[in-house]
């Protein structure tokens, strides 16, 4: 990268220590709301149970199930608690096991080398980008796989496949593997299961907690991750090969939680918690950088650009 484009080449060093500047208490914050905002969804659609509260409750809980990935991914950076250990114990306990994560630590270790080598060859998220623009044709046939469960069910058998060993170890061995790994998130689903068959509407477990981790949560982290680097227009810049969307409200209630579309200031300022990106992001445009910067309005127009890939035709 060249000098040019370093934080301090855009913000004022002062700036950038109130912008790295944590405040724990926000942190706390934004993992009681999005926990608030599931279980209220729950106690709404048991009151009022019909085909339009339960669409509307998978898309609010698949939003917020991405939330906990997206408040998840600020403790990968330390950025929830000061106390590094209280922050990797939080972001085990409250956001990742309550699906199939677990230890924020091999995430982290991974996730560090895509910020040091960011659209470059090594980088280990490149796979995600390198092959768009894509056609839309194309990217209909993800969005089905997607809404239909497919690439969730691939992906969730992947993982349990992976922690119940492979083939050829006894199965005692398998199994114990399996329990160490899974069942702390067992106990943390058993619990949700039973508090909403003890009010007598367990099956909302399923419709309002499975199937929206299957769904909709696997097709708005395609479009999370399509948003971020995909068909940016320079590889070697650090305002053009990281993408912003800049989100409508309802965006940001069911497909961009908690300011996960300021993308590019995130890796402008990777020690930046989330809930201070809107903040750099004003301080950018205020310096007029607007030009300088990969920005989309919404994320219908970033999705055109992403899938501008003309449609093969047959002769």
């Amino acid at each position: 990268m060249a000098a040019l484009q370093r934080p301090t080449d855009y913000l004022t060093r002062g700036e950038i220590k109130e912008l790295r500047t944590l405040e724990p208490w926000r942190s706390t914050w934004l993992i009681v709301h999005c926990w608030g905002v599931i279980f209220l969804t729950w106690a709404i659609c048991a009151v009022w149970t019909n085909p339009i509260t339960i669409l509307l409750g998978i898309l609010v809980v698949g939003g917020r199930q991405l939330g906990l990935a997206v408040i998840g991914h600020d403790g990968a950076h330390h950025l929830l608690y000061k106390n590094r250990g209280l922050n990797d114990w939080v972001t085990e306990w409250f956001l990742n096991r309550p699906l199939l994560g677990a230890s924020v630590v091999p995430y982290r270790n991974y996730h560090l080398e895509h910020h040091k080598h960011t659209q470059q060859p090594n980088d280990p998220d490149l796979r995600l980008s390198a092959p768009f623009p894509i056609t839309r044709s194309s990217f209909k046939r993800k969005v089905i796989r997607d809404l239909t469960g497919q690439t969730g069910w691939k992906q969730k058998v992947g993982a349990m496949r992976s922690a119940f060993g492979k083939p050829g170890v006894p199965w005692s061995e398998r199994l114990a593997g399996g329990f160490r790994r899974f069942g702390p998130n067992m106990v943390i689903n058993a619990v949700f299961l039973g508090v909403l068959a003890a009010s007598g509407h367990w099956y909302l477990y399923v419709l309002l907690w499975i199937i929206p981790a299957l769904t909709w949560e696997q097709l708005i982290s395609r479009i999370r991750n399509i948003g971020e680097h995909a068909a940016v227009p320079d590889d070697d810049h650090r305002l053009k090969n990281t993408r912003t969307t800049l989100a409508n409200p309802i965006e940001r209630i069911v497909l961009a939680p908690y300011w996960v579309n300021y993308h590019l200031e995130h890796h402008l300022l990777v020690s930046c918690p989330c809930y201070k990106l809107a903040k750099l992001h004003r301080l950018l445009i205020e310096r007029g950088h607007s030009e300088e910067m990969e920005l989309k309005t919404g994320y219908v127009a970033m999705l055109k650009h992403a899938t501008s890939k003309p449609e093969v035709v047959a002769a």
